[in-house]
């Protein structure tokens, strides 16, 4: 067996090395070595611990193409889950260091406090933090960042984005799209009941605010793509910051709507907020805008003015629709940040 260096450089400059077999992925050999680099499902189907190559050679295992499109793929972007060294290794991250753990994730208990339907095969599930070790309480986690939630002493977890901001009451909240036959859907749908435990993992992610820009801010949601996009926009009305903010967000019928009052709430506490609630195909009472939130996006950006920063979340069609959309206007890459949502089973 032979042993190849790899190099991870992120994007402040800073760099982690350590030692991949060519049987191992790069994603397994980085945490034998105690160094967690950002992931979620672990098989190739979600695109969240996506790198690029500078140098050496690698092959992938089957992924899904979604997760990591062929251009992508051709411009030498890898899943680390799912790349195999075949050299020393130089790899780029679209993450700042400070996104990369050196110990494993902590798993707390926590109770579900309320599961409740919000529009058509969506639910809100809140949960409450047990208290620590320690007898703390406190949901800490930065907006934009995900949970993975496992049903207690079963093995099964899924990741899920908050959609809350940080506190110290250990409230997380998330807004779940249930799939069909889907294992944890089906376990939200019949057998979960306020006061059983789930057992929580993380944070994670590094879909995040841009602290240090002032530029405006676009954020473009589909679906349940909704739910960090919210968790952004109620932290930006917490701390009063004053960028100028516009959320599209999108789904393809007036049936799937939801958070509509708290969209509402949020106006009123970001004046400088404006949203734009999009539906493919709307009824002919619909008032609102017919089409999808990328058009929505389109539209707006043809009137000029400052280039924003762009926040995307939802499914990886729309995620690349926008991306395209934006650069296509002179947006760079460096001012697009995305979460792409793929279903899984």
């Amino acid at each position: 067996m032979t042993n190849h260096v790899i190099t991870l450089t992120t994007r402040d400059g800073q760099q982690v090395r350590f030692t991949c077999e060519t049987e191992q992925n790069l994603l397994a050999a980085a945490e034998e070595e105690g160094i967690v680099l950002p992931s979620l499902c672990r098989d190739g189907g979600c695109g969240a611990c996506l790198c690029t190559r500078v140098d050496g050679d690698y092959h992938l295992d089957s992924y899904n193409p979604q997760a990591l499109s062929p251009d992508a793929a051709a411009r030498g972007d890898l899943l680390l889950c799912r790349a195999h060294p075949q050299s020393d290794l130089s790899l780029e991250a679209p993450y700042d260091f400070d996104r990369i753990r050196f110990e494993a994730l902590a798993s707390r208990p926590a109770e579900i406090v309320e599961l409740a339907p919000i529009a058509e095969n969506t639910v809100r599930l809140l949960l409450r933090l047990q208290p620590d070790s320690s007898g703390g309480q406190a949901a800490e986690f930065e907006p934009g960042q995900y949970m993975s939630l496992e049903i207690s002493n079963s093995g099964i977890s899924r990741a899920y984005s908050i959609a809350n901001t940080p506190n110290w009451s250990g409230e997380l909240e998330f807004l779940i799209r249930l799939q069909p036959g889907g294992t944890f859907s089906t376990y939200l749908e019949r057998e979960a009941k306020t006061g059983q435990r789930i057992d929580v993992r993380g944070p994670s992610g590094h879909f995040v605010l841009q602290a240090q820009s002032l530029s405006p801010r676009y954020f473009v949601g589909g679906g349940t793509g909704l739910a960090p996009l919210l968790s952004m926009l109620r932290h930006m009305a917490e701390l009063q910051e004053p960028q100028p903010a516009r959320l599209y967000f999108g789904v393809n019928s007036e049936a799937e709507l939801f958070c509509l009052d708290t969209l509402r709430e949020l106006t009123q506490a970001l004046p400088q907020l404006k949203i734009e609630l999009s539906v493919w195909h709307p009824e002919p009472s619909w008032a609102g805008f017919r089409g999808t939130p990328v058009d929505a996006l389109r539209r707006d950006l043809e009137q000029g003015g400052p280039a924003p920063d762009l926040y995307l979340c939802g499914p990886p069609a729309l995620i690349d629709a926008a991306a395209e959309t934006a650069r296509a206007f002179g947006i760079s890459d460096e001012h697009i940040f995305s979460e792409r949502f793929l279903p899984s089973n």
